[in-house]
């Protein structure tokens, strides 16, 4: 029996595998987060600092290395980066927990940033080629349930573990599946033809990062659209990064205690935003292309009123309920997001697009978003009455950030209805 015998072209099992990888990238990106109380009181590391460890670290090489292995992916087998990328960050997650000290921890969150430059890119335009322009922001929204369900295995599974037996223990776990799955991908999934929902012949020839760009210049949609998710990117990473010390330093939580919760409130609301924003957007969609930038301008718009009203109770029990009710809108955007911008863009442009994509999310999400903050909690931290206090008034600052946001979405709107009707060649 040979490899090629074993793999099949199955948009289902290539979406869940997908999916699957992407969830299991994201708890290996996220579970820092609810380990930063523990990591922090081992290594005597500032807010600050451990911004750098879980955003710019990350960001330091994914930036670069995302672009230059897309343009590989635009040419070759995309699944086979897909599943090298995956086995990399995963054996970088368990190099985390080795760790003895901060300059080793920023150098394996470095790998981990690596890993998932390799094999992160491509899969938003393996989904593209299995699915047509009119289910797509439905398929790439299932892919974007990684972010939730990522936040909340890592959070609950992450906390539980790290509470029983160390917080290494719970890097080592979070490595596992990653290994596993990228073995399964390699193994059972065929590359789907490029384009062959488009109704434009493929062809050997890639255009040029120069190309890309221009497409993304000149389309005010991708432009917009852009700008929006990547400031709506920074916010949410920056807010999560922070969320289960905030409950440990305002309201006294545990370590297990935090996890269950930050895990819940930023995962199962927004899981269930994430496909329902994808999907309507979709439905909507033959009627006014509009739906793909309006619902995330809307739910934006929503979100920081919403994220500071809940950052003004003094229950806890209040403070979970209304974050989380911000949860069922602030992630509204990425689905409907990924997939226009997917639209939008050339069958052999869609990796590098992603890539790309990748590069400012990381760069200003997962990179400035956690840094900036730190800085912001260390900074109120010299005037609040107390620690969760300060760190509390930094969060409800920050997300004021999601207003602005709003505006590039509703500005996006202004274009889509031109942008779609240009060829997706030239």
């Amino acid at each position: 029996m040979t490899l090629n015998s074993l793999r099949r072209s199955s948009p289902t099992l290539a979406l869940v595998l997908l999916t699957a990888i992407g969830v299991i990238g994201f708890v290996d990106r996220i579970i820092m987060n609810v380990l930063v109380e523990p990591i922090k009181a081992e290594f005597g590391l500032t807010d600050t600092e451990i911004g750098l460890v879980n955003g710019l670290a990350f960001a330091v090489l994914n930036i670069v290395l995302g672009l230059v292995v897309a343009r590989i992916a635009e040419r070759r087998r995309r699944l086979t980066l897909v599943a090298i990328g995956t086995f990399f960050w995963s054996i970088a997650t368990a190099f985390t927990g080795l760790a003895g000290n901060f300059w080793q921890l920023f150098a394996a969150r470095i790998g981990v940033g690596v890993g998932e430059a390799v094999g992160l890119p491509s899969s938003a335009s393996i989904v593209s080629d299995y699915y047509p322009r009119e289910k797509r922001s439905t398929a790439i929204s299932i892919t974007a349930l990684s972010p939730p369900l990522g936040a909340f295995i890592g959070a609950v599974g992450g906390s539980l573990i790290a509470h029983r037996y160390g917080w290494q223990v719970a890097l080592f776990a979070a490595a596992i599946p990653g290994i596993l799955l990228a073995i399964l991908l390699h193994l059972f999934v065929e590359e789907p033809p490029r384009g062959q929902y488009d109704d434009i012949a493929d062809t050997a020839a890639v255009p040029s990062i120069g190309d890309v760009l221009r497409r993304y210049w000149q389309r005010g949609t991708i432009r917009h659209v852009l700008a929006g998710s990547a400031i709506a990117s920074m916010v949410g990473f920056g807010l999560n990064t922070f969320l289960a010390a905030y409950l440990a330093r305002r309201f006294g939580f545990s370590l297990v205690e935090a996890g269950l919760a930050s895990g819940l409130v930023a995962s199962l609301p927004a899981s269930l935003s994430v496909v329902g924003a994808g999907w309507l957007s979709d439905k909507l969609a033959p009627r006014d292309r509009r739906s793909y930038v309006l619902i995330p301008a809307v739910t934006l718009a929503l979100s920081a009123p919403l994220y500071i009203l809940g950052i003004w109770q003094d229950s806890a029990v209040w403070f979970i309920a209304i974050i989380g009710v911000s949860a069922l809108v602030q992630y509204c955007y990425l689905g409907p997001t990924f997939g226009t911008i997917q639209n939008l863009l050339h069958p052999r442009m869609r990796a590098t697009g992603a890539a790309f994509n990748n590069l400012v999310y990381s760069l200003v999400g997962g990179g400035v978003g956690p840094v900036l903050l730190g800085l912001l909690s260390d900074w109120t931290n010299q005037s609040a009455p107390t620690p969760g206090v300060a760190l509390g008034w930094a969060m409800g600052i920050f997300a004021l950030f999601y207003l602005w946001a709003a505006l590039h979405y509703f500005l996006a709107a202004r274009h889509i209805r031109k942008d779609f009707e240009l060829p997706l060649e030239g």
